[in-house]
């Protein structure tokens, strides 16, 4: 098995980020040929998915985040810790902090219009980190 790490550095506030880039950089680097990938973002208000990486489904998707886990609702978490992050921890939780993607001849096994995502919950900027695990 093979550790890798991704260094982000996000924007808050449902920052979604294509790092389907970085991780064919790994699988070239690497020489994977056939293995699993397994990513997990470090911390309780990120997420890990794929989607299609378009303005007009990234604008949507931040939209129904809103819709069915707002940001100006008041969670019990932002009383337990006087924060206003209860949303981001709830997001996070349904969407998952990480991920497996398979490599079959060198490539993701990835969609035409698939990409892997990090997206960021929380209310500020972060720097974030992604671990990769390479298992073959």
């Amino acid at each position: 098995m093979l550790t890798r790490h991704i260094a982000l550095s996000t924007k808050g506030n449902t920052d979604i980020i294509n790092i389907t880039p970085r991780l064919e950089e790994i699988v070239n680097k690497e020489k994977l040929e056939d293995c699993l990938i397994f990513l997990s973002v470090i911390g309780s208000t990120a997420a890990i998915t794929t989607m299609e990486y378009e303005p007009g489904l990234v604008k949507d998707f931040k939209e129904i985040l809103e819709k069915t886990l707002p940001f100006n609702k008041n969670y019990a978490h932002n009383l337990t810790w006087n924060d206003a992050n209860g949303h981001s921890h709830l997001r996070s939780s349904f969407i998952k902090t990480n991920f497996f993607v398979s490599v079959t001849g060198g490539k993701l096994d990835l969609g035409t219009w698939q990409q892997v995502v990090l997206i960021d919950f929380d209310t500020h900027s972060r720097k974030r980190e992604i671990v990769v695990k390479i298992v073959s």
